[in-house]
């Protein structure tokens, strides 16, 4: 997770959208991906081992998703009134795969392995608890960026954002295919 690095891409996928609304997406995001990431710190193991998931393919899937985002935010279909008035961008891709993406699961999973007693337990609790506030505390200041950078600005942060969000997808693609690779 992290909360700087996903400025950009909150900033990009809300523009156009008033300063009310980017809070309340700032606020969902984050609660999205404590919600996510609590569920799989609780029955992480479990799910992937009921549905026949590898981390893997996890993480192969996740990076496609982000794929696909990053090329809309490149292209800038994103900014299209229609394909965007509908979608709450709070749960999918902030929500996840951003910030509650594969390696991130994965995470809290191999952390929730090491709890062997009550302060194990209370310190990885807090440690997702804190990293969420620190999510919705970046995402909700980062609409101050919009009055200095106004909106050319945020067009250029998108496509820079598009780029990077490409470059993650990317790499949690070949990850994911060297993992396969190593396997097979």
């Amino acid at each position: 997770m992290d909360p700087p690095g996903t400025v950009p891409i909150f900033l990009a996928l809300t523009s156009g959208r008033s300063k009310r609304d980017r809070r309340r997406l700032a606020q969902q995001a984050a609660l999205v991906s404590l919600v996510v990431i609590s569920c799989f710190a609780a029955f992480g193991q479990q799910i992937l081992k009921y549905l026949g998931i590898t981390v893997p393919a996890l993480e192969g899937s996740g990076g496609l998703l982000l794929l696909l985002i990053a090329l809309e935010l490149l292209t800038g279909r994103a900014d299209e009134p229609s394909g965007t008035a509908d979608v709450n961008v709070a749960m999918v891709p902030l929500g996840t795969p951003l910030l509650a993406g594969p390696g991130a699961i994965v995470a809290v999973i191999l952390f929730v392995q090491r709890i062997h007693s009550a302060g194990d337990f209370v310190a990885v609790a807090a440690a997702i608890l804190l990293t969420h506030l620190v999510i919705w505390l970046t995402m909700r200041f980062s609409v101050h960026i919009i009055r200095v950078i106004k909106d050319s600005g945020v067009t250029l942060v998108t496509r820079i954002a598009g780029l990077l969000l490409a470059a993650i997808a990317v790499q949690m693609i070949a990850e994911s295919a060297i993992a396969f690779a190593k396997v097979a």
